[in-house]
């Protein structure tokens, strides 16, 4: 079965093992496991930023990151798309007692228009707006990454209006491969990042909230708090660092075989493929006629497993582990199923 549903998928190579299996480990909630501590250090630098902290989950990574910068009976902006919202069962409003306010961007972007009339806090009855949130590349959005001129206009505003910006970076790393925009700029735009290893790069489990020394700080005290103090968890460090040095210069292989699936796609009287929206490794497309649940169950029974997106919306994710010759698999399955 070729498995197409999402970058989490991968499984840990060989030399990915050997890494974990070598790594020199210590007790990281008394701050002494030697590998995590150096990656911490290694990821802090690459974007620019004073420190990171090292956790099970994006999840807990974004959660801690809005934790830093709010109060309870604040409020943040995000994309209706966005997966702070979407994807991480409230967490938010249970874990740091905030509102979210949802606005609808495209393809999972915002803008400073956007932004400009939905800061509240000026009367005593309103929630206080407290964070721009923004997700690069977009999940929902189908991949798409912010450009340089973009993701400083929000910055320039947010700083204007006194608002700080969490950047969830769990595809940061298919973001930098399409963009070339270097990772340290991000460190210039967010507050507080997450970077995530467990999807394009391939590690097992992790991810991390970079910030600044105070902001990590209490990230900690808030993971201890919220079960993800991890103990000799350099074996985990070991296999993101092997990915980040290993898999990171794949993805640029990722985003090619999605856009020659969707040249196919693009050729299907039975699909319709929007080329403009894909950028990384995320490809979403479009049943014409029936829904989105039996078309996949059918791609399932040829031996491809990709997941619906929406009532007519199917998306499928490129990983490493998916190479040119399933590529070809995956076109004669499409052609077979929904070409002439």
């Amino acid at each position: 079965m070729i498995d197409l549903r999402s970058d989490t998928v991968t499984q840990p190579t060989p030399e990915m093992l050997k890494a974990m299996a070598e790594a020199t480990v210590g007790d990281d909630v008394f701050g002494e496991d030697p590998t995590v501590n150096e990656f911490q250090q290694k990821v802090a630098h690459l974007f620019g930023m004073e420190a990171g902290v090292f956790v099970p989950s994006g999840t807990m990574s974004n959660q801690l990151g809005i934790k830093v910068l709010t109060n309870p009976g604040d409020e943040i902006l995000i994309d209706g798309t966005g997966h702070v919202f979407n994807y991480e069962t409230a967490a938010a409003s249970v874990l740091s007692s905030i509102q979210i306010h949802t606005l609808q961007g495209r393809n999972g972007k915002l803008t400073p228009d956007l932004l400009q009339h939905n800061i509240r806090g000026q009367y005593e009855w309103e929630p206080h707006t407290k964070v721009v949130c923004l997700e690069n590349s977009t999940n929902k959005g189908g991949g798409l990454c912010y450009t340089k001129d973009e993701l400083a206009a929000i910055k320039a505003f947010a700083v204007e209006h006194d608002l700080f910006v969490h950047l969830d970076g769990a595809r940061i790393w298919n973001a930098i491969e399409a963009t070339n925009i270097e990772p340290a700029f991000f460190g210039g735009i967010a507050d507080t990042l997450s970077v995530c290893f467990s999807k394009g790069l391939g590690a097992p489990v992790g991810s991390m909230l970079l910030s600044s020394v105070e902001n990590i700080k209490r990230a900690r005290r808030f993971r201890k708090m919220w079960g993800g103090g991890m103990r000799q968890v350099g074996l985990l460090a070991a296999a993101a660092d092997y990915g980040l040095e290993h898999h990171w210069p794949l993805m640029k292989e990722d985003h090619r075989r999605a856009r020659e699936l969707a040249e196919v796609i693009k050729e299907c009287p039975g699909l319709e493929v929007d080329m403009d929206r894909l950028q990384t490794n995320i490809l979403l497309f479009d049943v014409v006629e029936g829904d989105a649940v039996s078309a996949v169950e059918l791609i399932a029974g040829e031996g491809v497993q990709m997941i619906p997106f929406g009532p007519k919306t199917i998306r499928a994710t490129f990983h490493f582990q998916v190479g040119d010759e399933e590529l070809k698999k995956v076109k004669d399955v499409v052609q077979k199923l929904f070409g002439d």
